[in-house]
C-alpha cells in the first residue's frame, strides 16, 4: 500500500510548524495572498521554514501574484514547490524555475482532465471545492467521484477536508496526497495540535490501496 502524503497548509507560527512535521507531515503550505486570515510576512514564512527543517517540503502558495512579487519572496525564503491557486497560465508557473503544483476550483460544468492538460509541466494538480470569488480556503468539499483515477500526474485532494472524513475521501479517490488548513484549527492560521495529529493519522492509515495488493 502507498502511503499518502499529507500537506498542512496556512501554517502562519513555527511551533504549528514544528508540531505538524512530529506528527508526520510531509509538506507544509505558507500562503502570500493577502486576503487570506492565513496570509504570512517574508520574515513569517522564514520562521516557518526554520522550523519546518530540511526534509519537510515548504510549499508557497500565491493566487494570481505580480511576478515581481513572486520572485522577491523566493529570493528571501526558502520555497521548495509553488502552489499557484488562482487563473496563472502555465507560461507564467514555469517562468520561476521552480517545481509548482496547480490547483483546480472544480466548477459543476469544469473539464477537470482539459484543464490539467494546459499544466504539463506541473508536479502535480490539487482539485479544491469551487465557491464563486473565492480561491480556497471554503471549507466545503465537493463530488470525490469527479476526480480522474488515472493521470499521469499526481492528484492532491483538498477541500473540506478533516479528520473525520479524511480518510473516507482518500479511500473513494485514492488521491496521491490530502491538504488541509482550516479543517484542523483552533483559529484563522493557529493549528489544533490533536486535530492535526489525528488527520495525519487517518490519512497515513486508510484502506485504500493505489497498488491493488
Amino acid at each position: 500500500m502507498t502511503q499518502t502524503r499529507v500537506k498542512i497548509c496556512g501554517i502562519t507560527h513555527p511551533d504549528d510548524a514544528k508540531q505538524a512535521v512530529a506528527d508526520g507531515a510531509d509538506a507544509l503550505g505558507v500562503v502570500f495572498y493577502a486576503d487570506s486570515p492565513r496570509a504570512v510576512s517574508v520574515s513569517q514564512a522564514r520562521a516557518v521554514a526554520e522550523a519546518a527543517g530540511p526534509f519537510v517540503t515548504l510549499v508557497g502558495l500565491f493566487v494570481n501574484a505580480e511576478a515581481e512579487q513572486v520572485a522577491d519572496i523566493l529570493a528571501q525564503v526558502p520555497i521548495q514547490l509553488l502552489q499557484f491557486h488562482g487563473s496563472e497560465e502555465a507560461k507564467y508557473c514555469e517562468s520561476f524555475n521552480r517545481p509548482y503544483i496547480k490547483a483546480i476550483r472544480m466548477r459543476p460544468e469544469l473539464d477537470v482532465e482539459a484543464s490539467m492538460a494546459q499544466h504539463p509541466r506541473a508536479l502535480g494538480f490539487l482539485l479544491d471545492a469551487y465557491r464563486p470569488g473565492v480561491p480556497g480556503g471554503t471549507g466545503e468539499t465537493f463530488d470525490w467521484r469527479r476526480v480522474p483515477r488515472e493521470t499521469r500526474q499526481p492528484i492532491i485532494l483538498a477541500g473540506g477536508l478533516t479528520p473525520n472524513n479524511v480518510a473516507q475521501a482518500i479511500e473513494a479517490t485514492l488521491a496521491y496526497g490530502v491538504d488541509v488548513s482550516g479543517g484542523v484549527e483552533a483559529a484563522p492560521g493557529r493549528k489544533d495540535r490533536h486535530k492535526v495529529k489525528m488527520f495525519i493519522h487517518n490519512a497515513k492509515h486508510t484502506t485504500g490501496d493505489r497498488d491493488g495488493d
